[in-house]
């Protein structure tokens, strides 16, 4: 079980409410399958994403960056119960769409970019702290289904 401080309770929660889903989500999506190009294959369906221009004005890019923050924000408002609120997402992952589990690490590295150029000089090693901590344990659920 994880054990949350006050202080990273409240940060997690914080910039979860200043930030704007759509746009943080797109822009991270985006990012992981630009900088990380081998994910791709998992988003076939998705059209061209043959270049940074053609994936970073995607819709469906930018819509499943959506749905990635949405799922975030449930991990947000159940902190002492990750694990049981991404069961059935492992599952998911791990069974029907074989994700390879690095990818939720990568992912979440492109994130933590953007949510700090997005706080900018809010984003203190504390804050850095606190949201690498909710993200490792957001991504060690994700894994659970894998082993």
């Amino acid at each position: 079980m994880v054990v949350w401080t006050d202080f990273e309770r409240t940060t997690i929660q914080d910039i979860f409410s200043k930030i704007d889903y759509a746009v943080v989500g797109q822009a991270a999506f985006s990012r992981c399958l630009i900088v990380y190009p081998w994910t791709q294959r998992y988003f076939g369906g998705f059209g061209n994403l043959y270049n940074a221009a053609a994936i970073t004005s995607n819709p469906r890019v930018a819509s499943h960056g959506k749905v990635i923050m949405e799922a975030l924000e449930k991990a947000v408002k159940d902190m002492d119960n990750i694990k049981a609120t991404y069961a059935e997402l492992s599952a998911l992952h791990s069974e029907k769409l074989q994700v390879d589990p690095d990818n939720f690490m990568l992912l979440g590295g492109c994130l933590t970019i953007v949510v700090a150029s997005q706080l900018g000089k809010a984003f203190t090693a504390e804050v850095h702290a606190a949201f690498q901590k909710f993200l490792a344990v957001v991504v060690s659920s994700l894994r659970k289904q894998y082993y």
